[in-house]
């Protein structure tokens, strides 16, 4: 067995890697272009480099090339124990609330049919306690073997805090646990849950800024409009951490779209579809990451004004659904649907965009929009129609499927204009503001906006309408608060405070915008009111 001793030094700006013996258990990020770990193993030398592939794979979420990777440690090492705990892991998807408990089961398996038979297999205690977790977590012991995910989640969490505790000075036992405090967190996020996580990453991340898992899940503890300015000095830096992974570019504009930084956001997002749609594992352009990207890609276009190269998204989009759609894409497009309409208010072409006949658009976004469009256009009985058919609990991806207390928000939005459209006032106005309420009440989850049409935003525009505008700006701000540098927010921020004459605070809302809009399209409507009323007016970039 080879030592595990390895010193590091510094000269002349780079780094040296002094090694008593072999030291396979660490690679340079310009080596695999994802990152830079330590992680003592006892697998043979030949098998390490495989096996940190692995790793550092599994920290971006690149599950599918973390299994590969970790298949060939095996091949060149039988029984290198840690390569099949590698391989196992790859089945638990933490985040994405996705395990696939048999498939974990069958590598770990192959290592050992008994935990006893694994356990001989690993020469260290710590490896050992490594296994040992991976069993708990797919139910493999007399105390999980019967237990519902969440509870093996919380079991496998404790696990991982004792390996941590055990072994303080190993970077992966720490980052691993964070990852599991996430993990059990990420149903009901809560701020509580997510900075104790973010307490247990920080170390490693002080310790190594090239760590892509110190860096990611740092990103998603820090992942809302309160605290994503923590998370920014870890997403400048992420995407050049895992150059090579489509997750880790994708993942730093959680950060930049919870601070309204749209350009930013955008690269990420096209730097990440371009590593994604040059994938040979899996289903490429196709997968499940590429539509997550192009989601909040298209937001973003919308939010820089770029409505020709949304369009073009959503074009493409349309065309898919026609072409034996991948059951995510119907999801997908009914969600990218109510975006375009809502950031667009383009609500005469809600016709156009409709889904081909015989195309089953799931979740509830798709017909919100077009019962919301109904009533812009005074179609209020096809309004109610449409209303009855908003539904929770669809198939999909989960920021796109909402939950039944969302549901009725989307409900109360549509109940309110029909209620102002039949002159109803303070009915509308009393139900738009039971739907804030409720929307606050709810736990945030990172990302574009839930609902569709932001609670706020939606009262601020009824208030601006009836004349309202201190109430509205009220209103706008609070929407503010939780999308930071929403172009609609901002919009009907500058109009409210123009009309309670703070011209100072309108200038300030226009001066935002002119910002966001630098390279908007020409004959965005609103593009001429900015121009004039922003301070320098807007300039191209």
């Amino acid at each position: 067995m080879p030592t595990l001793l390895c010193m590091r030094a510094w000269i002349k700006g780079s780094l040296l890697l002094l090694c008593l013996s072999s030291c396979p258990s660490i690679l340079k990020a310009e080596e695999v272009l994802l990152g830079e770990i330590e992680f003592p193993t006892s697998g043979a030398p030949d098998a390490q480099p495989a096996f940190i592939r692995g790793v550092l794979y599994m920290h971006s979420f690149e599950y599918d090339h973390a299994a590969v990777a970790f298949r060939q440690a095996q091949h060149i090492d039988p029984d290198f124990a840690m390569a099949y705990w590698g391989e196992a892991m790859t089945s638990h998807h933490s985040l994405w609330r996705v395990q696939s408990q048999q498939a974990a089961q069958d590598v770990l398996n192959r290592l050992g049919n008994t935990s006893e038979e694994r356990a001989v297999k690993a020469p260290t205690q710590r490896e050992k306690d490594y296994l040992r977790a991976a069993e708990v977590l797919f139910g493999m012991t007399e105390k999980t073997k019967d237990l519902g995910k969440l509870e093996r989640d919380i079991h496998y969490r404790n696990a991982m805090h004792q390996l941590y505790l055990a072994n303080p000075d190993d970077h992966e036992a720490r980052v691993f646990f964070g990852l599991s405090i996430l993990g059990v967190g990420s149903a009901n996020r809560d701020y509580a849950t997510y900075i104790n996580a973010a307490a247990v990453l920080t170390p490693v991340w002080d310790a190594n800024r090239s760590h892509p898992g110190a860096a990611h899940y740092l990103i998603h503890s820090y992942d809302d409009p309160v605290h994503a300015i923590l998370g920014l000095p870890m997403a400048r830096v992420y995407g050049k951490i895992a150059v090579g992974a489509s997750h880790a570019q994708h993942m730093t504009s959680h950060i930049y779209v919870a601070l309204g930084l749209w350009d930013d956001m955008i690269a990420a997002n096209l730097t990440a579809l371009s590593i994604e749609s040059k994938k040979t594992v899996g289903e490429g352009a196709r997968s499940r990451e590429a539509w997550h990207q192009r989601y909040w890609l298209h937001y973003g276009r919308l939010q820089q004004g770029r409505i020709e190269d949304a369009e073009v998204i959503m074009r493409m989009a349309h065309e898919r659904l026609s072409q034996d759609p991948l059951p995510r894409e119907p999801a997908y497009y009914g969600a990218m649907y109510a975006r375009y309409l809502f950031d667009t208010e383009k609500w005469s072409e809600a016709k156009k965009w409709l889904a081909p006949v015989g195309i089953d658009i799931p979740g509830p976004h798709y017909n919100f929009a077009r019962a919301f469009a109904a009533t812009k256009l005074g179609q209020l009985d096809k309004a109610r129609k449409l209303m009855a058919d908003i539904l929770p609990g669809e198939q999909g991806n989960a920021e796109i499927i909402l939950e039944p207390e969302e549901v009725a928000i989307l409900k109360l939005e549509l109940s309110a204009l029909l209620a102002l459209a039949e002159g109803d006032d303070e009915e509308a106005l009393n139900l738009l503001k039971e739907a804030v309420a409720r929307q606050t009440s709810m736990p945030f989850r990172y990302g574009p906006p839930r609902i569709s049409k932001p609670t706020a935003e939606l009262l601020g525009d009824v208030l601006l309408e009836l004349g309202r505008a201190e109430e509205a700006s009220l209103a706008y701000q609070d929407q503010l608060s939780r999308s930071l540098r929403r172009t609609n927010s901002l919009l009907g921020l500058a109009r409210a405070n123009a009309r309670t004459g703070d011209a100072t605070a309108s200038r300030e809302a226009y001066d935002a915008l002119a910002d966001i809009w630098h390279n908007a399209d020409m004959d965005l409507p609103a593009l001429a009111e900015v121009r004039d009323q922003a301070d320098g007016g807007i300039v191209q970039h």
